[in-house]
């Protein structure tokens, strides 16, 4: 059995059912969302486990590939059991590569924010905890950390959460695909129990709350 699915059977023996984060509604707009006219840009979001995360913005218009994988540490430990252990500075996060004329960096923060994830948890997410769970955009350029870093004193002055956002803002230094097995995961998983409580809801959200920018069929890595 997957370490995450073991790990989240003990949780439910502990805790009872887990619920998905009650964000899920439409936030505001950006204030200041430059505009980019290259044919492709590339964010890299963290916000708990990689699978839902992958899985929600397969789902977004725009968005030409997704991966999984961990940014924050280091290549040499870039690795499934040794992220786990929380000793390699990484976070689970994933590599969105989309297409900034059919829909903007700060648009992809709206569907963070807002559905993908709960920005107000430090170091966690539902059922796992540690800070490789935890909430950091990885800017790909001073713009969209300038970007970000205001979208998110936007939020916080409009106590758009209520609690504070936890999310962190810094430089990418560096990306790595996560194993083979974890890539698509969610959509080739669906009945897992972790994917349907914690992540099928995000999907769900993204489509309800956001039906301009869902798109029914996944880009997936495993067609590419």
């Amino acid at each position: 059995m997957n370490s995450r699915v073991a790990l989240f059977f003990a949780f439910l023996q502990l805790s009872g059912p887990a619920l998905a984060a009650e964000i899920n509604e439409p936030i505001p707009a950006p204030a200041a969302d430059p505009a980019n006219k290259a044919a492709t840009e590339v964010a890299v979001l963290a916000g708990g486990c990689f699978w839902g995360q992958q899985g929600v913005f397969e789902h977004v218009k725009g968005v030409k590939k997704v991966v999984a994988g961990y940014s924050g540490g280091s290549a040499a430990t870039a690795h499934y059991e040794l992220v786990g252990s929380e000793t390699t500075g990484h976070a689970e996060a994933v590599q969105i590569t989309f297409d900034p004329n059919v829909i903007s960096f700060g648009t992809l923060l709206r569907i963070y924010f807002s559905v993908a994830h709960d920005p107000t948890q430090l170091n966690r997410q539902g059922p796992d905890r540690g800070s490789s769970y935890r909430s950091e955009i990885f800017a790909t350029s001073p713009v969209q950390a300038g970007t970000a870093r205001a979208y998110i004193a936007q939020l916080q002055a409009a106590k758009t959460f209520g609690p504070p956002i936890v999310t962190k803002v810094e430089p990418l230094k560096g990306f790595y695909p996560a194993e083979d097995y974890h890539q698509d995961y969610l959509a080739r998983n669906p009945d897992v129990p972790y994917i349907r409580i914690n992540d099928l809801p995000k999907i769900q959200a993204l489509r309800r709350v956001w039906p301009q920018y869902w798109r029914a069929d996944p880009v997936l890595l495993a067609r590419r």
